[in-house]
């Protein structure tokens, strides 16, 4: 499936679920590996805000793009950060969505205030 791009520079990123390994199979707890480095996958929620609306996502990340110093409710950055549609049949059910993916996540700052004065 096709990749997207997702521009961050005018969204607000904040974290709502601090960083947890992935699990590939939650029979047997395997966690998610990346496919091609081998490096284990982590799972961080999100509450994306841009032009007035916001939405709550789950972003996939390398174990080792993972910073010191997230906060609960701190902004962060997503450098590479794309989207991938996804669908697949379970249980004799087709199911879809987008998968969100970055190559890190980072503390960030809080945009300036529009027409905020110092």
């Amino acid at each position: 499936m096709r990749t997207i791009r997702v521009e961050t520079s005018a969204a607000t990123i904040l974290l709502t679920e601090p960083p947890e390994p992935k699990v590939r199979d939650r029979q047997t707890g395997e966690i998610a590996k990346d496919a091609v480095s081998g490096e284990a996958l982590m799972t961080i929620g999100v509450v994306y805000i841009e032009d007035g609306e916001s939405s709550l996502i789950k972003v996939t990340v390398p174990e080792g793009g993972v910073a010191e110093g997230l906060a609960l409710g701190a902004p962060v950055a997503l450098p590479g950060l794309v989207a991938r549609p996804w669908e697949s049949v379970f249980n004799g059910q087709q199911r879809h969505g987008i998968a969100f993916r970055a190559a890190a996540v980072t503390p960030a700052a809080f945009p300036a205030a529009m027409g905020a004065t110092a």
